[in-house]
């Protein structure tokens, strides 16, 4: 399994910008995939996740600000993220993990991609 994410950058406060999560070797529809974030000097900390029946789960430092979504035919995870904070700064990570439940939980998943940073600016 391969994750590569891309879409990283630097933004303004109050814009957006849409990761995305190129997966390979796992197919979309079997798995719970899901973004962390690490900010500097922090742990790595949920952000959201989606079933693999689209069922999608956030957390609620980005509730209706953060959409997660996914392509099951181009095996593609995307996280679009509006509104954004300062405090959203961080290295994003996809990950992915069998089963649906404790998705909040970074030992739970297998796969993790490398991670793609996005700055925020005041």
């Amino acid at each position: 399994v391969q994750l590569v994410e891309s879409g990283g950058g630097l933004v303004q406060a109050g814009g957006s910008l849409r990761l995305s999560c190129a997966a390979s070797g796992v197919a979309l529809n079997n798995v719970t995939m899901a973004w962390f974030r690490q900010a500097p000097g922090k742990e790595r900390a949920f952000t959201a996740a989606i079933w693999s029946s689209g069922f999608q789960f956030y957390g609620d430092s980005v509730k209706d600000r953060f959409t997660i979504s996914k392509n099951n035919a181009r095996s593609t995870v995307y996280l679009q993220m509006n509104t954004l904070k300062p405090e959203d700064t961080a290295v994003y990570y996809c990950a992915a993990k069998y089963g649906p439940y404790s998705y909040t939980e970074v030992a739970q998943y297998r796969h993790w991609g490398q991670g793609t940073q996005v700055t925020v600016s005041s």
